[in-house]
């Protein structure tokens, strides 16, 4: 087939502007080749350059003291927790291809963050998701057909991510979902992946040294998922169903055999340099590891393994086919490559070498199909950088003038519990969850369903407690403050758990950024962002960023996804969030904070949203200052043995907070009895959802300490009541039994789903 002519309307076509046509054009001092032409069109879309994100994504604090690789770096983040021993960790975004084909674009969302964690040398010991859909809930008639859209996304992507992670051997511990609107045809699929790994034996996806061998191993090269960079890097319209060719299709078995492969050649000594066929696949790996290490590669296409024989140059460069590597090997090491991917029954095929100019060329059939400077393809090198314009939103404007005092407080409280621990953002996920391998390779010791999850470190005394999080409703009410809360809820998460906060890594999901409210909502909620992670001492050390995440109709909330690693230095110390003990006291601590008594934040609750169906108002206050405080606090409780349980108050509000406190434990459920003062609407204080606020439950003989303890460090402590019973108690406002919290809690969204 001849090539098109190249030209500016072909670069617009292919994603470029004409400004960045008239740029390659000044970089090669000539017109380039179509294969060129690709090349330059996928490494300068949003999703492999940043182009429109990465001055503020430097504003991230980016360092630590246990940091050993930070964000940018290599493959993933790189975590020093003691011992020797370092985390590998990452979070990115599969959302365009879940739009049009959830099964796959879910599982090769899955299969691509575990191949960044096992390229650092890292064995994965754990997965985690975080998931965005428009309404499941069959309420308005006139919605029946997207409803039906929407479950059947849902039931796919989590098939997809369960069937890849189950067959490949990670247990998936962890996640969130999220029912919106605003999700209804671009559901936001964020996969995070975790590893262990020695200090001394981590890779670099950096290639160095003249001469030595480029190798492709694993499957082989098809057609899948070409241009899937430049697809990730628009918004989803009618043309997208026509777009399924760009997502790619995975195989787990395969990625399971390319993980021991890898390690072991790592482990081998033979590896330069090595990295994922990723995003924009032999292009992205070639040019990256090419300009990271100042050289260059020489590759032949011809080498390549293909499963489609008819395949162009410019398709082989492009195609983003799974379960690929890139590996830079020392000269002279060639038979321990082959000979360890043979036993393995994988390809490893010698393709190029590493040349010491700073440009990559690409020859087939004998042709020089590319010559291209691999500096000027990539992030901070050449790549185009922008600042877009920002603006407030319109819309702020409007959510401003909510006032709660207008809407009329329901009658029946027990109603409005039920309803919540019913309603699909705040029930249960076990629907989710049992479909996912939780425990294998044997380390999972806390389940999913609670606050965070923690797994073991075998052979040490260690856990990491890991969660992932974010309300968007927030972030969309006020994207400082949003961003903010990410941050600090998922800390709040793992400190439940036991475990210090180390570091986060994110996926910030956001709409257009040409439009100036959306680039609004970036800019600050990466503020936000920023100044919690300063405070809580929790560096970012990478991740991803998910640009036009909208339809024609409207752009999601502002999600900037927040996946946080906890350490547990001793795994006597691992504390969960439901209640233990008959006549063990309950107590509040912390929320004490300033404006607290304000009335606007209560728009932005689940409560108004389920009950009222409103979202407007602002988002809870939070102080990180307060926050960081807190959480010392409740680790300190923990680390001397003063509290049996700590569970945070987060969606659904107090309220929800005791039943859940109740429930989560389904072997062993107890109630309690509490007795509050009001200050305020008796559903305000019940539902609201007060920031830097933690239920724990302990014994007569420590709620002394405890008090003494919280009155220290000047944070309220205030009892509460009582844990005892077959019912949940408030005063005379809550009294439920708990099998009907229960069965709300844990049956609601299997019964939405089977339906």
């Amino acid at each position: 087939m001849p090539e098109p002519l190249i030209n500016e309307e072909l670069a617009i076509k292919l994603g470029l502007t004409g400004e960045e046509y008239e740029r390659i054009l000044g970089i090669l001092g000539r017109t380039p080749s179509y294969t060129e032409l690709g090349i330059f069109s996928v490494m300068w879309s949003e999703h492999c350059s940043y182009k429109n994100s990465i001055l503020e994504i430097k504003k991230l604090p980016r360092t630590g003291k246990r940091l050993l690789v930070g964000a940018g770096e290599e493959n993933a983040g790189l975590v020093d927790i003691g011992d020797g021993l370092a985390v590998a960790f990452k979070i990115e975004s599969h959302n365009h291809p879940s739009a049009v084909e959830p099964y796959q674009g879910a599982a090769t969302g899955v299969g691509g963050i575990l191949r960044d964690i096992f390229t650092m040398g890292a064995r994965p010991v754990a997965a985690l998701n975080s998931l965005r859909f428009g309404s499941v809930k069959d309420s308005d008639k006139d919605k029946k057909d997207q409803t039906k859209r929407n479950r059947f996304l849902f039931r796919n992507v989590v098939k997809g991510i369960g069937d890849y992670g189950n067959c490949f051997g990670v247990p998936t511990i962890s996640g969130e979902v999220y029912f919106e609107d605003c999700y209804n045809d671009n559901p936001l699929v964020n996969a995070m992946a975790v590893g262990i790994v020695k200090h001394k034996e981590t890779a670099t996806a950096e290639a160095s040294g003249e001469g030595n061998p480029v190798f492709i191993v694993g499957s082989s090269t098809g057609k899948d998922g070409i241009h899937g960079a430049t697809f990730a890097s628009e918004e989803i319209s009618e043309d997208s169903e026509s777009k399924r060719p760009n997502v790619q299709v995975g195989d787990p078995f395969t990625e399971k055999l390319l993980l021991e492969a890898t390690l072991e050649l790592i482990s081998s000594g033979a590896v330069i340099g090595i990295q994922d066929m990723g995003a924009a696949g032999i292009t992205c790996s070639t040019s990256e590891m090419s300009a990271k290490g100042n050289c260059g590669m020489e590759i032949n296409l011809d080498l390549v393994p293909l499963r489609d024989n008819d395949m162009s140059a410019y398709e082989i460069m492009l195609s983003e086919s799974q379960e690929r590597m890139l590996v830079v090997i020392k000269k002279g090491k060639e038979k321990t490559a082959v000979d360890i991917f043979e036993k393995w029954d994988l390809n490893c095929v010698e393709i190029g070498k590493v040349i010491k100019d700073n440009r990559v060329k690409v020859f087939y059939n004998g042709k020089l199909e590319a010559d291209v400077p691999a500096s000027e393809l990539v992030l901070g090198g050449g790549a185009p950088v922008y600042k877009r314009e920002s603006k407030k939103p319109a819309y702020l404007s409007e959510t401003g003038k909510f006032e709660a005092g207008k809407v009329i407080e329901p009658a029946d409280l027990n109603n409005v519990l039920i309803s919540l621990l019913s309603s699909p953002n705040i029930t249960n996920k076990k629907w989710v969850y049992e479909q996912y391998d939780t425990q294998v390779r044997t380390n999972t010791a806390v389940l999913p369903g609670g606050d965070a999850s923690v797994i073991r470190i075998k052979g040490t005394k260690k856990a990491l407690a890991l969660k992932v999080d974010c309300n968007g409703r927030y972030v969309y009410l006020n994207p400082y403050k949003g961003g903010m809360i990410s941050v600090c809820e998922s800390a709040r998460n793992v400190v439940c758990a036991g475990a210090r906060p180390l570091a986060v890594t994110n996926c910030l999901n956001f709409g257009n950024p040409y439009n100036p409210e959306v680039y609004y909502q970036f800019t600050e909620a990466l503020k936000g962002i920023g100044d919690a992670c300063k405070i809580l001492d929790t560096p970012v050390t990478g991740g991803n960023v998910s640009f036009y995440n909208q339809s024609r109709d409207h752009a999601v909330y502002p999600t900037p996804v927040i996946g946080m690693l906890g350490l547990i230095e001793d795994t006597g110390k691992i504390m969960t969030g439901h209640f233990k003990d008959e006549g063990d006291i309950v107590l509040l601590i912390g929320g004490d904070l300033k404006n607290n008594s304000s009335e606007q934040s209560i728009g932005s609750s689940e409560y108004f949203k389920t009950v009222h169906g409103l979202t407007s108002g602002d988002a809870p206050e939070i102080n990180a200052d307060y926050e960081k405080q807190v959480q010392e606090l409740i680790l300190e409780l923990i680390s001397d043995g003063l509290i049996k349980s700590a569970h945070d108050i987060s969606d659904g509000g107090l309220g929800t907070a005791l039943a859940e406190c109740c429930i989560m434990n389904r072997d062993y459920q107890i109630g309690c009895e509490i007795k509050l003062e009001y200050n305020k609407r008796k559903d305000f204080q019940l539902f609201e959802e007060t920031q830097s606020c933690f239920l724990i439950s302990t014994d007569t003989e420590r709620l002394q300490s405890v008090i003494e303890k919280s009155d220290l460090k000047k944070i309220k402590a205030n009892e509460l009541g009582n844990v005892r019973g077959d019912r949940l108690i408030i005063n005379r406002e809550i009294n439920i039994i708990l099998s009907k919290l229960s069965e709300a809690y844990f049956d609601s969204l299997e019964k939405l789903m089977n339906e």
